[in-house]
């Protein structure tokens, strides 16, 4: 039963305090105590009734709040009996960890509430139990070990009319059902759209299902929680930009406690098997490991060359000829945080290099990311391809492309106190190579993270260019040169609303040429000669010279 339905039952005698947009949680037991710490007792999902006999102090309802709210419960009440109303300590508890709070009339007993709750609980478990048993065992029996996630939802197409997917983070499928006159597939925009829902509710702290409106139909998302890998981590940020989840073509919000129970047994079927293919990726990571430690030691060629044929069949399986190596960085940073980034970001990056439009888990089998301290390195093997001439040339990884994939749906699980950044090198085709492609991405990814945004990239492409500098100009000194240049424009815009900026902006992206950038702004050419007179008045600079124009460009490239 939901929470919601408490309070349509007058008889009850409860009265909502807090957490209305929380009324839909599932009610699967109910538990009376004044312990004041009853976690051992607690299961997950029990209405709590409580006589407040456990608080001695203010400080305790913080204490006891947020107790219940670790161990799941779906919501508390407190009984009016010993106190004329319910303490404001306990109502701000339960308001900062999102627990619903009732209170309990005085003349109602914890026993009819209790009765109440059973023979709602039990009426409902009843009428479908031999049916979720039966499911129950065809999933365990079709699941991972016979086939994979894809097994599993088949099973929910088949039994429950339901169509399914599982996606990364990134919102990219890796698995869904395959049954024959179910519909079109899940396109990548909406994917991408339910990931960034997904990551936002769990930065949140919203517990799952969480239901999202996307593409015109209505999706119920299920955190798939790994009982390997993070299941021990402390803080969510670990794991929240790594995790999987199953996102199910249904509305969950009137759903029997039933068929919840059977989607979160199939999240803990999924959760065994990617679990399974994190181990597998041991061996990738060390190689990885092996790799860009004796790049970063400076060993010869040779050796290096040596452990790549050890590695290259691991990572491309069947494939004869010698690949190129790309090296891609990535660190991950949170703000006041200790969280060690360099495990989350070879996680990320083990999946933000496959392909988005390749489904399934296996493309990300071909990719070896080791981490050293807060950054993730990653080798990515690219097969030499022919290209109609007697030159092969490797396909690359392009950093704005695989900005463009992750971009949105990752910046809603940064939120506003995480950024991600990333550098590209350029392909290369020997160990001798290696070092300077690791160098390259590194300096890419410094260009990066000196760009305002949440995830950012850039590629070696810009390493020949001014922006290799900008990064490493002390602030003092960026914000000395860019305030010396630009702030008597500012200023001046700011009394006169002259647009002195835009038009210096605009001069400066045209080359010079008055035509063009007239014709940009829509202005007269001697409206455009006059602002720029004006630029040169306020600034004691020449827009003719190309040492002034450089220095304009660079000013607005920092501010």
């Amino acid at each position: 039963m939901r929470l919601r339905a408490l309070l349509e039952t007058d008889a009850l005698g409860l009265r909502l305090l807090g957490g209305e947009d929380e009324l839909d949680r599932t009610v699967r037991g109910v538990m009376t105590t004044d312990l004041r710490d009853p976690s051992r007792y607690l299961s997950g999902g029990e209405l709590v009734l409580t006589g407040l006999a456990w608080r001695r102090e203010p400080a305790d309802s913080e204490r006891f709040v947020r107790i219940l709210a670790g161990a799941g419960v779906a919501g508390l009440a407190a009984g009016e009996a010993e106190m004329a109303s319910i303490p404001d300590d306990l109502v701000v508890a339960c308001a900062k960890h999102r627990l619903p709070l009732f209170s309990v009339d005085e003349d109602v007993s914890f026993a009819s509430i209790t009765e109440h709750v059973v023979r709602q609980v039990s009426g409902e478990r009843a009428g479908d139990l031999a049916a979720v048993v039966d499911r129950h065992r065809r999933l365990m029996t079709g699941g991972p070990a016979g086939g994979g996630p894809d097994v599993v939802l088949d099973l929910l197409g088949s039994d429950l009319d339901l169509r399914a997917w599982v996606l990364s983070p990134t919102g990219r499928r890796i698995a869904g059902s395959s049954l024959a006159g179910a519909g079109p597939d899940l396109p990548p925009q909406v994917g991408a759209a339910l990931a960034g829902e997904h990551l936002a509710a769990s930065r949140t702290g919203r517990r799952g299902p969480h239901r999202v409106a996307a593409g015109g139909s209505t999706y119920s998302l299920f955190p798939v929680r790994s009982s390997g890998r993070g299941a021990s981590a402390r803080d969510v940020r670990e794991t929240v930009l790594s995790d999987w989840l199953l996102a199910v073509e249904a509305d969950a919000g009137d759903w029997p406690e039933e068929r919840l129970d059977l989607l979160q047994g199939v999240t803990q079927l999924i959760a065994v098997e990617r679990d399974r293919r994190d181990a597998a990726r041991t061996v990738r990571r060390r190689l990885a490991q092996e790799v860009l430690e004796l790049v970063q030691a400076g060993a010869a060629p040779a050796e290096i060359a040596a452990r790549l044929r050890v590695a290259a069949p691991v990572l491309l399986p069947g494939l004869g000829t010698a690949p190129h190596w790309q090296v891609v960085v990535a660190r991950v940073e949170w703000e006041d945080s200790d969280i060690p980034g360099g495990p989350v970001a070879q996680a990320l990056l083990e999946e933000v290099l496959v392909d988005p439009e390749a489904s399934g888990p296996e493309p990300s089998d071909r990719i070896a990311v080791a981490h050293t301290g807060d950054e993730a390195v990653a080798l990515v093997p690219l097969p030499a391809v022919v290209t109609g001439t007697d030159e092969p040339a490797a396909p690359g990884l392009h950093a704005d492309s695989l900005l463009a994939a992750v971009r949105e749906p990752l910046a809603r699980g940064l939120a506003d106190d995480g950024r991600l950044t990333f550098g590209v090198s350029a392909a290369v085709h020997s160990a001798e190579g290696l070092r300077g492609a690791l160098e390259e991405a590194r300096h890419a990814r410094r260009v990066a993270a000196a760009r305002p945004g949440r995830v950012c990239a850039a590629g070696h492409q810009e390493l020949a260019s001014h922006v290799l500098l900008l990064p490493f100009v002390p602030d003092d000194v960026r914000r000395a040169f860019t305030a010396r240049l630009l702030d008597p424009l500012r200023d001046y815009d700011r009394r006169h609303r002259a647009e002195l900026i835009p038009t210096l902006e605009a001069f400066l992206d045209c080359d010079g040429s008055w035509t063009r950038c007239a014709t940009r702004l829509h202005l007269h050419v001697n409206t455009l000669r006059y602002r720029v007179g004006r630029i040169e008045q306020l600034t004691g600079r020449d827009l003719s010279r190309l040492e002034d124009k450089l220095d304009f460009f660079l000013a607005l490239r920092m501010s």
